[in-house]
């Protein structure tokens, strides 16, 4: 239908009034019987129905537009990756009552395809927030600012995100119970992530819906050059990363199933709690304050459709906001550092000093390499066609994954170190000669200023592109966030201090020299790889390209997210003067609010987050659960033991 409402002309139509449904389109068709008009009428309507069914309605939890006056057991503000499990699992419990509040609505069907996951930058399904601006970074980036998308809609950022699901490793976990938080090791969270992905449920263990598979392979032999080319190095490729296999090559799985993203407010959400009468979802509801008596959360206000709302709390609050909306809201709720409030018409509740702080990203320096110069087979409009056919009819094709961004790779640059863990990650983003669409869809996504585009459009004329993010897996910087004003709808301050630290600056350094390396093997050269330069006036001003002084001032421009922000809700015990939740996720100082999302990680994983993230769900429903029923699980996550106070686990 057209916006108007009337009907656009069909196929049919144009037959039914004898005119050429051929259009301009070569020499006018030679008439016929019919039969052949009919199967091209067939085919489009299937590829129409084929398109409805990408994406139907019925797969979300409906909107809540009920009674609102009743108190709710627990309220969960935000349905992404964490929020989504938490309230899926306390709703297994028919006796309790759970609300979920969340600022988007339903995603949109390109959130569906795996190819098109950088189209949704920059729309009203993402917050799109900026980061301050720097002499240290992000300056080859419109108005010197890094862009920092997130999720808005059912998913959150999962909804969003490239769907790698890669968990971190040993040190990672063991570093955080190291750092005061009993539980959280390495062996003691593995069961969670195992419970997230459990793909049948027994009497002891639930089922877990995160639905891992691998992606559809294409551009075969990109990956099999970058594989080739790390052997040279004595990089291995390794089945999966695992204990012992903590770096190398491998390909990862992702959350998704049959060329469909999977994320957990489908799995959890749509796919099973939404048809449970105790479980409600408000959506597009923006909240904007948690209500205090004393120490004890007694109500949430919150926004939808210009409305003010207000529930009641009976139980908890889980706040799953992610890392630059949970701390934000705690902020505009009154805790937070005294310092903040000096200039905002908000009343502090609770001192909080760590709210804000210890804002960790990983942060990227993208390099691209030329491949095949002049000998590179061009995309085709035929290709593009094709590929658009294999996705509505089989969920198969070139938009069903996203290329070589599965192949990931985990080095340890400091050899030295005597560290079996990687201190970077590499991913690989290719885009074939000519397939402009796809560059812009990138660069406009990570908001390149346009003279940097232009330059990598035009080497896509004649050669492939390989964009390899060099990113730092453990950064020693850290960012902040403030808030601008007191009004939700204002952004708040966000300033990432990307590399402000020496040590930094050095691990990408080294990581740099990695893919210098790998650009002079064999394998590399066979595909007359090279080094894209992309004109940067004060770089070029240097005269020395490629040195240490060159790299230095390109990372300064060419510094991006990959969209891991996390720590502004520290946890650690409150003897951290920068902790704000302890190890069972409850905020220092109240009775009854949680924080359950990216945001508690006192120290940033290295890989992907999200996969975390949905471990931190799980862990804190296992939690919830157990203070408010009076016992606590088994070590391993599975079978209830009663008689035990909860702070005996």
């Amino acid at each position: 239908m057209s916006e108007g409402g009337v009907q656009n002309p069909s196929m049919d139509d144009a037959v039914a009034f004898g005119q050429n449904p051929c259009g301009s389109v070569g020499s006018p068709a030679s008439p016929g019987i019919g039969l052949f008009s009919g199967m091209v009428t067939l085919l489009v309507q299937s590829l129409l129905s084929a398109q409805c069914l990408i994406s139907p309605a019925s797969q979300w939890p409906a909107d809540y537009r009920g009674d609102l006056s009743t108190p709710y057991d627990f309220v969960v503000v935000g349905a992404g990756s964490a929020g989504s499990v938490v309230a899926s699992r306390l709703s297994e419990n028919p006796d309790w009552k759970v609300l979920v509040l969340e600022a988007g609505g339903d995603p949109p069907v390109e959130s569906e395809l795996p190819a098109l996951f950088f189209g949704l930058q920059h729309t009203e399904f993402t917050w799109n927030y900026f980061t301050e601006p720097s002499d240290k970074a992000c300056q080859g980036m419109k108005d010197g600012r890094c862009y920092w998308p997130r999720g808005r809609m059912l998913g959150g950022s999962g909804a969003a995100n490239a769907m790698l699901y890669v968990r971190g490793n040993r040190k990672d976990f063991d570093g955080w119970s190291a750092l005061g938080n009993p539980g959280w090791s390495y062996d003691e969270v593995l069961p969670f992530f195992e419970r997230s992905v459990t793909p049948q449920g027994n009497a002891t263990h639930p089922k877990g819906y995160v639905t891992l598979s691998p992606f559809e392979r294409q551009d075969d032999p990109i990956h099999q050059l970058l594989i080739d080319g790390a052997k040279e190095l004595g990089v291995p490729y390794v089945e999966r990363f695992e204990e012992g296999s903590e770096t190398g090559y491998a390909h990862v799985p992702g959350t998704v199933r049959q060329g469909q993203r999977m994320s957990t407010a489908k799995g959890y959400l749509g796919a099973v709690a939404k048809t449970r009468p105790n479980l409600h979802v408000v959506k597009r509801a923006r909240v904007t304050k948690l209500n205090f008596d004393r120490d004890t959360v007694v109500s949430v206000d919150f926004e939808r459709a210009g409305v003010s709302h207000q529930v009641k709390v009976a139980k908890e609050v889980v706040l799953s906001a992610g890392a630059i909306d949970s701390p934000a809201l705690l902020l505009r709720s009154g805790l937070g550092p005294t310092e903040q409030y000096h200039d905002l018409d908000i009343p502090l509740h609770m001192e909080l000093p760590g709210v804000g702080r210890n804002l960790q990203d990983h942060v990227i320096v993208p390099l691209f390499l030329r491949l095949d110069e002049g000998q590179a087979e061009a995309i085709t409009e035929k290709g593009v066609l094709d590929g658009i056919y294999e996705y509505l009819i089989h969920r198969r094709g070139p938009l069903a994954t996203h290329g070589t961004a599965s192949l990931v790779s985990f080095i340890n640059t400091n050899k030295s170190s005597g560290s079996p863990y990687p201190d970077t990650e590499n991913h690989h983003l290719f885009f074939q000669r000519g397939n402009h669409a796809s560059l812009e869809l990138f660069t406009k996504g990570l908001y390149f200023q346009e003279a940097y585009v232009e330059a990598l459009q035009g080497y896509l004329k004649s050669s492939h592109l390989l964009c390899v993010f060099v990113l730092l897996s453990h950064p020693v910087a850290r960012g902040e966030l403030r808030l601008r004003s007191s009004d939700p709808r204002e952004p708040p301050i966000l300033t990432s201090n990307y590399l402000s630290e020496p040590e930094d600056v050095a691990t990408l350094m080294r990581g740099i020299r990695y893919i210098e390396s790998l650009e002079q093997t064999k394998s590399l050269r066979d595909h007359r790889a090279e080094l894209a330069r992309i004109p940067i006036e004060e770089c070029d001003r240097l005269g020395h390209y490629r040195s240490e002084e060159y790299w230095r001032c390109y990372a300064r421009y060419f510094t991006i997210t990959c969209y891991h922000q996390s720590g502004t809700v520290k946890m650690g015990p409150d003897t951290d003067p920068e902790a704000c939740v302890s190890h069972r996720l409850r905020v220092h100082g109240t009775d009854n609010l949680r924080v359950a999302d990216a945001s508690i990680m006192p120290a940033i994983v290295s890989a992907n987050t999200n996969a975390a993230t949905v471990m931190i769900g799980e862990r804190a429903a296992h939690f919830i659960r157990a203070d408010n029923l009076g016992y606590v699980t088994g070590g391993d996550g599975g079978i209830w033991v009663p008689h035990m106070h909860a702070d005996d686990f």
